[in-house]
């Protein structure tokens, strides 16, 4: 905050000024007091309140994770299920080793990668930042494909346990058609573990987030918090820390809220 050139005398008006110059157990009440009340201070670098500062990058971040989660949902749940129907082939191998090469992956190089190639080599799509559909395809697919691959090796796992049970066999006696079957009675049956999944993948999310927004210049919270954490501007590195644990807290409560609705037997006392 202060220059290398800066005086003790400089030193000491900053600290006093900030509250720096009183006993830690002090600075730590007055801390607590202030976040209760949803101050968490300035930010130097942009001379605003930081919690308006996070909250104003919400949307920006809210549409990327939106997107990220629908790319993962829609490329894991056709090749979860296939895999687990095709099990021992040629394809249930290839579909196990391209969810093996994402979850090991790291998402900045594929995004990297998915510059170089879409962008620069034959200019389909914007390189960064945000305005047009076209700028969220890149860090959608580039953080939603390292969250289908958990998601797809649990619905074929999931897949598999559910497709050897009674009750499937007796769908499949009964003479319906191998889709609803599948769709019905199979696939509902392994929701529950990906719901679960799914909440457990918010801080991989938030954290990818940190990462791609950086790579593609996309303006929200994960940009915010790396430039945050570059200058040192702590006021808004609380602020977007405090906001995103709240933010998986509540995701945990909602994900045990449609536990309940996606099976009617799981009861709360």
């Amino acid at each position: 905050m202060l220059p290398e050139s800066a005086t003790e005398e400089d030193r000491r008006i900053l600290a006093q000024a900030l509250g720096l110059d009183q006993p830690l157990h002090i600075q730590f009440m007055k801390f607590l007091g202030d976040v209760a009340h949803g101050d968490f201070g300035n930010s130097f670098r942009y001379g605003q309140p930081a919690m308006p500062l996070v909250l104003e990058r919400l949307p920006a971040s809210l549409e990327l994770a939106v997107a990220s989660i629908f790319v993962s949902i829609i490329i894991a749940i056709p090749l979860g299920i296939i895999s687990a129907i095709k099990r021992d082939t040629y394809l249930d191998m290839f579909i196990s080793g391209l969810s093996v090469l994402g979850k090991s992956m790291p998402s900045f190089w594929l995004g990297m990668i998915l510059i170089l190639l879409v962008s620069v080599q034959f200019g389909l799509l914007p390189v960064s930042g945000r305005g047009s559909w076209e700028h969220l395809i890149l860090p959608a697919v580039t953080l939603g494909a390292s969250l289908a691959a958990q998601k797809t090796k649990l619905i074929r796992s999931n897949m598999l346990e559910v497709l050897n049970q009674d009750y499937i066999r007796t769908a499949r006696s009964k003479g319906l058609r191998e889709t609803v079957v599948i769709f019905k009675h199979a696939f509902r049956n392994t929701l529950i573990p990906v719901v679960t999944l799914m909440a457990l993948q918010i801080p991989q999310l938030i954290g990818g987030a940190l990462i791609i927004e950086t790579v593609f210049a996309w303006p929200g919270m994960g940009q915010l918090t790396i430039t945050a954490i570059n200058a040192r501007d702590m006021a808004v590195v609380q602020a977007a820390v405090f906001f995103v644990s709240g933010l998986i807290i509540v995701s945990n409560l909602l994900t045990d809220v449609l536990y309940r609705y996606l099976d009617p037997r799981i009861k709360y006392s």
